[in-house]
């Protein structure tokens, strides 16, 4: 597959859409001394300093004030949601992730498959750290931007801990913020792989779309209403794959589920994560919001596709996209991706927006 067969031409929305005209231009080419004396280049110098400290508290334009920064990196420093949003959406939908440092290989991955489809425009990083946030706009400008306040990205790595608790817990967060500013949003763990385009699997006018994290095999044409709780007395659904309209309805999902991560904060003997809080607040409103399960076949859990040899070859040509969960350590996964030719940037980094990191 060709390099950048699925990359636009790398924009910066900052940039300036206005030339320095011809006249200008030819002045330029007289000697800079005979055009300022020390007093003048001394004022200038002392109104630059001034308009960079200060221009964020009065009101001058945004891209003004990031043309005059002495640097490509700083300005993504106050690079707004609602501008990120409007430069990556694509017919008022969007999709997201959320990473931290330590997980740019695997956002890298995700990328590869989502460009093979053609969707990688629309894709914006929330990073969770200042470190992913300059190192993805770097490489792609405008594609990521950061919610304050800032985490410890070291202590998000490890699977059931406090660090990775606060981590997961702002995700309803971040998602409902992305409703209220009138987007739909599809947001993905990066520890998946887009095998097909899952927008055509959108049907209907639902509020929320999710896949069953459970391995028990259904049938085909099962129901896509909210499977009935488990042994937990709660189902269980997956909180890595979601779509969401910018309905109320949806809106009433992130609220409850935001409820729910604080009814049952992260401790030392309940090492819980943002997934039961998740599948408490679908069930406790499911009368309320128009739900709609995705079918198995399409979007199966880590703990069916690569466990089940018989059930991933009856249902071939029929995934979309695959989660490798059911399975903890940066290492194993990627072990795991390699093993089933799943780890595309072995092979395909260059077809990433972000090249070959």
């Amino acid at each position: 597959m060709s390099s950048f067969l699925h990359q636009r031409t790398l924009q910066n929305p900052f940039s300036n859409r206005f030339p320095v005209s011809a006249s200008s231009s030819a002045n330029s080419k007289r000697p800079f001394s005979s055009v300022l004396g020390p007093t003048t280049l001394l004022a200038l110098l002392a109104l630059v300093v001034v308009v960079g400290v200060f221009c964020p508290w009065v009101g001058m334009p945004r891209a003004l004030s990031f043309s005059l920064t002495s640097t490509s990196v700083s300005k993504w420093d106050h690079y707004t949601l609602e501008q990120a949003l409007s430069f990556v959406a694509k017919n008022g939908s969007v999709i997201v992730c959320i990473v931290s440092q330590p997980y740019l290989p695997f956002l890298n991955n995700w990328l590869i498959s989502i460009a093979m489809q053609g969707r990688q425009d629309m894709v914006l990083v929330i990073a969770e750290d200042y470190a992913s946030l300059h190192r993805v706009n770097d490489l792609w400008p405008g594609h990521a931007v950061l919610i304050p306040p800032v985490l410890d990205a070291e202590a998000a790595h490890k699977f059931g801990s406090q660090g990775f608790f606060n981590f997961t817990a702002r995700r309803p967060r971040h998602l409902l913020k992305i409703l209220e500013l009138g987007y739909s949003v599809m947001y993905n763990d990066v520890d998946m792989v887009w095998m097909a385009d899952p927008f055509p699997y959108l049907v209907g006018n639902h509020d929320v779309y999710f896949t069953d994290d459970m391995t028990a095999i259904k049938p085909l044409n099962h129901s896509h209403d909210l499977p009935p709780p488990g042994k937990k007395g709660r189902p269980y659904i997956c909180s890595c794959m979601i779509f969401l309209r910018p309905t109320n309805g949806a809106k009433l999902v992130l609220k409850k589920w935001i409820e729910e991560l604080q009814i049952q904060p992260w401790s030392k003997t309940v090492k819980s994560n943002d997934q039961p809080a998740f599948n408490w607040a679908l069930m406790k409103i499911a009368k309320e919001v128009d739900l709609y399960l995705l079918p198995q076949a399409a979007f199966p859990t880590g703990g069916l596709y690569f466990k089940n040899k018989t059930w991933v070859k009856e249902t071939k040509g029929m995934h979309v996209i695959i989660h490798n969960n059911y399975i903890v350590g940066f290492e194993k996964k990627i072990k795991r991706f390699r093993d089933y030719g799943l780890w595309l940037v072995d092979d395909h980094a260059q077809e990433s927006p972000l090249g070959a990191l």
